[in-house]
């Protein structure tokens, strides 16, 4: 229903020249009923022409107001009598600040009306009352057209700013739910990595081992196709918690975080490696993102060293200092190819650490071997 006005509002070229007609006629009209004296020719066509100026007054706002300020001077110069001839040009000046840019077009309108009110008082006599209150209602009338149309342009340029932030916020937030889902896809991503990986490592180690015992030791290879299966239903369980998020009716499970470390470390053994843990400090609960970013960084140090360092000796440190949490995996391995820890598996921790603020350093020992360091911030909250 809010449409229908709108759509039945003439275009704005039609609805200027019916201003124009109005206005021509009741300049002509309103001057012959207040006046003395009929108007004369040259009179008519000053009040027929000033109004029939309004139908170009939006292309050409400033030269219609000019045009009509100059027969406005014409007209009381030539001492026509006096009248509502001066609608026009409140019509033109209301146009300049309405559609005009604010300063520039107050200046027009303030040196127009000043020259126009020097040439007003200088022309009309003021010895009657009457002839003086036209004078002063006229300087008026261009005082208060002129405001009138600056206040309604100052009311469209805050409607339009306001609308152009709202856009702009739109646009934020889309932006920024892009942001998280972008975030989200490439942390489900990293999980994905870390787990397949890591449980793939250690399936391909115990794979192997079973392959070398069934015709040497047929025995022993129940434990290895044991550990094959714990390694497989344990990964399982973890995918199934990365992509529950996915979806709304999956029942959500603990992200795993530092209390899985020692199922971590006993995979590792039965992966060949001869883990050792050591936690020092103040040891205390992390936060969700910290205590999940930990458990992998050193889940994915663990991978790379039953990847690369064969029957190694692994030792992870795990210290809580006052402001933050301390990492460390060291392995005495050959090392990694080029011993350059520069693999998506290092990248990924690099991603997790920045994050959340902190950092990961990997790379070769002097001595031989490999260290992953890591350094993630503890919250406030947290360390209280």
């Amino acid at each position: 229903m809010a449409g229908i006005p709108l759509a039945l509002r003439p275009p704005g070229w039609l609805q200027d020249l019916l201003l124009a007609l109005f206005v021509a006629y009741f300049q002509v009209r309103g001057t012959v009923l207040v006046g003395l004296t009929p108007p004369g020719r040259a009179a008519l066509y000053l009040l027929v022409g000033t109004g029939l100026a309004l139908a170009v007054r939006r292309r050409y706002p400033r030269a219609v107001f000019a045009g009509l300020a100059l027969a406005s001077v014409v007209y009381y110069v030539a001492g026509f009598p006096d009248g509502p001839g001066w609608v026009g040009l409140f019509i033109a000046a209301y146009t300049v600040t309405c559609l005009g840019d604010g300063r520039r077009s107050i200046a027009v309108i303030g040196g127009g009306a000043c020259v126009l009110t020097v040439l007003w008082l200088a022309t009309a006599d003021l010895s009657p009352l009457n002839a003086a209150g036209w004078v002063f209602f006229r300087i008026g009338g261009m005082v208060m057209a002129s405001a009138l149309g600056e206040s309604v342009r100052t009311r469209r340029v805050i409607a339009e700013e306001a609308l152009a932030r709202a856009e702009r916020a739109e646009r934020g937030r889309e932006a920024e739910a892009r942001q998280r889902v972008d975030a989200e896809r490439l942390r489900i991503a990293r999980d994905v990595h870390d787990t397949v990986a890591h449980a793939l490592a250690v399936i391909n180690v115990h794979a192997g081992v079973t392959a070398h015992l069934l015709d040497t030791h047929p025995d022993q290879v129940r434990g290895t196709l044991t550990t094959i299966e714990q390694t497989s239903a344990q990964a399982l369980r973890e995918l199934r918690a990365i992509l529950g998020v996915l979806r709304a009716d999956e029942p959500r499970t603990p992200a795993p975080g530092l209390g899985d470390l020692d199922r971590l470390a006993a995979l590792a053994r039965d992966a060949g490696l001869d883990v050792a843990v050591d936690v020092g400090g103040d040891a205390r609960a992390l936060p969700a993102a910290v205590d999940h970013a930990a458990y992998r960084i050193v889940q994915e140090s663990i991978t790379n060293a039953i990847r690369h360092a064969g029957s190694a000796t692994v030792t992870i440190g795990v210290r809580f200092d006052a402001d933050q949490l301390r990492l460390t995996i060291t392995d005495d391995g050959p090392g990694r190819p080029g011993d350059a820890g520069d693999g998506r598996g290092v990248h990924g921790m690099h991603e997790r650490a920045e994050l959340l603020g902190g950092r990961v350093s990997a790379g070769p020992r002097l001595d031989g071997g490999f260290e992953v360091r890591a350094e993630l911030p503890m919250p406030v909250d947290a360390r209280s």
